[in-house]
Order: structure tokens, then C-alpha cells, then sequence
């Protein structure tokens, strides 16, 4: 049975870079010996049509492209379903050897059970703690998918104690 209550998710809200905020807590607990891996959200132009550009490995560093140059027929969302699902791909041989999964979000993709869904689906069946954020529209969607999710404040050190916590639960006194 999954450990459902080892995953933490952000309420995205306008105001808050919480890609910013995922990418520093990955810095931090690597540095501290924390195997991170996960993918956060980046744009490399300030004229970005999507909220995100590209996924960033944690782990290799690799950018994932996922916005498409144009949005497919009967729509107007330009996010490349394929580079999404890639860069869940690229996180699967990660996540056995992972003390933590970060991800970017949990969205419209994620929600349809494509996207990133393969990464989360094989994170919580390895029981590995997973941190992510989630924006209103999508916020039933990620309830019925983790209904025991922690919620934590969009502050670092709501995310180091969430953190401590959970490594402490999963290995005992050495957590760090």
C-alpha cells in the first residue's frame, strides 16, 4: 500500500514563483546529501506563450521542451503533451534511488492521467515522499488523486519542516 501522506503539495497562487521555490529546497537538500529528483518548470525568454518553456531535470540538469510554437486545432493551450510525458519518462530510472520526487505541478495533463503521470504514479508506488505544487482550477482533480496530501505554506521553511518530518518517518534518526 502506498504511503499517501508522504506527499506535500503548494497551493500555486498569483505572486508566487513556486518553481522558484521547488528549485531552492531541491539546491538545499542536495547539498545537505538529499537524493533529489523531479523536474521544475523554466522559461528561457520573457516572452513565453505558456507558463513554462521547458522542465528542468534536478537531477542531470536536461531541458525538457514543453511548449509547442503553436497550439494544436480547437484549442488555444501551447503545452507539448509529448515533452511533458518525456521528461516523466526521463524520472522513472531516478525515482527508485530517490529519498524525494519533485515536481513541477500537478495540472490539466496530470489530471487527464497523462503528462507527468507515469513519474507520480511510480513515485507513490515506491513510497517515495513527493513535493509539489497544484494551481485552484486543478485542486479536485489532485484531491481525488492524493486525498491525504499535506498542504503546506508557500515558505521554505514550511517545506524544511515538511521535509524533516517525513525523512525522519522514512529513515529514521539520520534524517537530515
Amino acid at each position: 500500500m502506498p504511503i499517501l501522506d508522504n506527499i506535500a503539495v503548494i497551493a500555486n497562487h498569483e505572486g508566487l514563483d513556486s518553481q522558484a521555490l521547488l528549485s531552492a529546497s531541491a539546491a538545499a537538500w542536495r547539498a545537505a546529501g538529499v537524493k533529489v529528483a523531479g523536474v521544475v518548470a523554466e522559461n528561457n525568454t520573457t516572452e513565453a506563450i505558456c507558463s513554462a518553456g521547458y522542465l528542468r531535470d534536478l537531477a542531470s540538469g536536461r531541458q525538457y521542451s514543453v511548449q509547442l510554437d503553436a497550439p494544436p486545432a480547437g484549442t488555444v493551450c501551447h503545452l507539448d503533451t509529448m515533452g511533458m510525458e518525456d521528461a516523466g519518462t526521463g524520472l522513472l530510472a531516478q525515482i527508485p534511488d530517490a529519498d524525494i520526487v519533485i515536481f513541477s505541478k500537478f495540472g490539466k495533463l496530470e489530471a487527464a492521467q497523462k503528462g507527468l503521470w507515469a513519474a507520480f504514479s511510480a513515485a507513490i508506488a515506491a513510497g517515495k515522499p513527493i513535493l509539489t505544487t497544484v494551481s485552484a482550477k486543478h485542486v479536485d482533480a489532485w484531491k481525488s488523486f492524493a486525498p491525504t496530501a499535506t498542504w503546506l505554506e508557500s515558505d521554505q521553511a514550511a517545506l524544511d519542516a515538511w521535509w524533516r518530518t517525513v525523512a525522519t518517518r522514512n529513515r529514521g534518526p539520520r534524517a537530515p
